[in-house]
């Protein structure tokens, strides 16, 4: 489940979060690892680890590597990593060879992004892991962000979660309170630029779809009636586009009052764009997702006090959460060694691990891990249930992936009416392939 096109695959090797829309190409068959003769017991993985021996020594393992250690002597199998990498691709997106492998059957795991598992899943190409030990332990949040059809298709290691990142000390330079709704978060804007901050918001051209998300949906998940809501769009009752419009409608005013420089954010990597006058005290406010915090590269160290929220809505911040996870193939080879491997990977005990290892927040419901205190503001909203879901494979519309590229319409130059009527063809779309 957007930075820079390589960079962002670097950052998803620590974090695992959201791969969405990276852009690169097609691996040529000849360059996989060969599966060794015999008897020995493997499972294939595709992702985007850059790992090539499994049996070479590396003391400087991911916590996901340390979770496939855990599988590979509890199980005496050995896991082969079919990677995804960069430098190799020119055409395709990781999605794209994704969605190729597992219909042709070509692996055993995969790690996919949000728009990968509704696919696949819908297709039937992904086994129900509902079955397995680990499954039982699931955060709510997770078992609907990854069920279709009544299925649940994938299991992440983590929740990743996207929040406002705020420089404390400039809002209390000019003592204003941080922001909860959408009116609260333009005065703010409005105050600092009449201050002499021209753009109080580092924006890019990746990550505004989180303001939009944080308006739409925050009555549908929170508001005790998701499920119906979900039928209701997914048989066309509803419009997505009716959900989407106040969050466009707002990012709207937010460039047109000057507060993001649009122009600038069409062409800006994340964090890349924006993180360079947000670490120089020029930018009040930026957006990026739960590991950007605990990560010296990006802001987990800063010269000023920086507290990470939610986006503004009518229920007040608001977490966004989008999710990758790891699926096993229908038809795969090695299937029932797969769901084996899966089981250990996501249960308590090696979900403790990695969690503790990244500092993230865990799918499973019985595992706390405490974060850093810019974070706690965040983390407390979705311990408190208080959260939307910028991926959820129960809809019959992909959502992250799908409202990036209409946002960026609007950055460069649709009007909201337009980028409403791409939802709407969408959905349309999908009505028809229902």
């Amino acid at each position: 489940m957007h930075m820079n096109r390589r960079r962002w695959i670097s950052a998803c090797l620590a974090v695992l979060t959201a791969l969405m829309l990276t852009s690169c190409g097609y691996e040529d068959p000849k360059n996989l690892i060969s599966q060794n003769e015999g008897d020995e017991r493997v499972v294939n993985l595709f992702s985007p680890m850059e790992k090539t021996d499994p049996n070479a020594e590396n003391v400087a393992r991911t916590a996901s590597d340390l979770t496939v250690a855990m599988a590979e002597e509890a199980l005496n199998v050995t896991m082969f990593y079919r990677t995804y990498t960069a430098e190799s691709y020119q055409e395709k997106t990781y999605d794209e060879i994704c969605l190729d492998r597992a219909r042709n059957n070509m692996d055993d795991l995969y790690l996919l992004n949000p728009d990968a598992v509704l696919a696949l899943g819908a297709e039937g190409k992904l086994q129900d892991l509902s079955g397995l030990d680990s499954a039982k332990n699931l955060r709510e949040i997770v078992r609907t962000a990854n069920t279709v059809d009544g299925k649940l298709v994938a299991i992440p290691q983590e929740v990743v979660a996207y929040g406002l990142f705020i420089n404390k000390d400039m809002f209390a330079q000019y003592s204003l309170t941080l922001p909860e709704t959408p009116e609260e978060f333009l005065e703010c804007c409005r105050v600092f630029q009449e201050n002499g901050i021209k753009t109080p918001i580092g924006a890019n051209r990746w990550w505004l779809e989180t303001f939009v998300f944080a308006q739409a949906y925050a009555d549908l998940y929170n508001g005790g009636n998701t499920a119906a809501e979900i039928a209701a769009l997914n048989s066309g009752e509803a419009k997505y586009s009716d959900y989407m419009r106040p969050g466009f409608e707002f990012l709207q005013t937010l460039m047109e009052r000057g507060y993001i420089d649009a122009e600038k954010a069409l062409v800006s990597e994340a964090i890349e764009g924006e993180g360079e006058d947000f670490l120089a005290g020029k930018t009040p406010i930026v957006m990026a997702y739960w590991g950007a915090a605990n990560t010296e590269t990006a802001y987990g160290k800063t010269d000023f006090e920086m507290e990470v929220i939610g986006f503004p809505s009518s229920r007040g911040q608001m977490p966004v959460i989008p999710m990758t996870g790891f699926a096993v193939g229908a038809e795969a080879e090695h299937r029932e060694d797969a769901m084996r491997v899966m089981d250990i990977m996501v249960s308590d005990e090696a979900l403790q691990i990695y969690s503790e290892t990244n500092r993230v927040i865990s799918p499973s419901k019985n595992i706390k891990v405490d974060c850093v205190p810019a974070l706690k503001p965040l983390n407390d909203r979705i311990e408190e249930g208080v959260y939307v879901l910028g991926s959820n494979a129960g809809m019959n519309v992909e959502q992250w992936g799908n409202t990036c590229l209409i946002v960026r319409k609007l950055l460069g130059g649709a009007s909201v009416d337009e980028c409403m009527a791409a939802f709407d063809e969408l959905q349309d779309t999908a009505l028809k392939q229902s």
